[in-house]
């Protein structure tokens, strides 16, 4: 019971280490050249180079009429408003980094960030 007890302590271990060691690397980095994917029902519809001069609104249909506003306003983007029940993609925060998309299930739209990332020397 003892040698079960030392091995799962061992094991938190570790994965409390590689956790704060991927939080170090991920805070390290510098996201390049930022490209927003949309994607409607599966399917790659728009990309987007984010910019932080951007400012602007446009609309995303899926095949069932169903209709999401998206923002691209200082380098992020995000979901403005939706005709979906939940209201989860529009409550999700604006990204500008390829860490979580926005998604919006029940309209089947995805939004993901795909960035050439830099370790940061400074």
């Amino acid at each position: 019971m003892d040698k079960q007890k030392t091995i799962c302590i061992l094991i938190i271990i570790l994965i409390i280490f590689a956790a704060i060691l991927g939080l170090f690397i991920v805070k390290g980095e510098k996201v390049l050249g930022g490209e927003a994917c949309i994607y409607s029902d599966g399917k790659r519809i728009r990309t987007i180079k984010l910019s932080p001069d951007d400012d602007y609104t446009f609309e995303v249909k899926n095949k069932d009429g169903k209709v999401n506003t998206i923002i691209v306003k200082n380098g992020e983007i995000g979901v403005l408003s939706a005709d979906c029940p939940d209201k989860i993609c529009v409550n999700t925060p604006y990204i500008s980094d390829g860490l979580q998309p926005v998604v919006c299930v029940p309209n089947h739209l995805v939004i993901q960030i795909e960035a050439r990332r830099t370790q940061d020397n400074d």
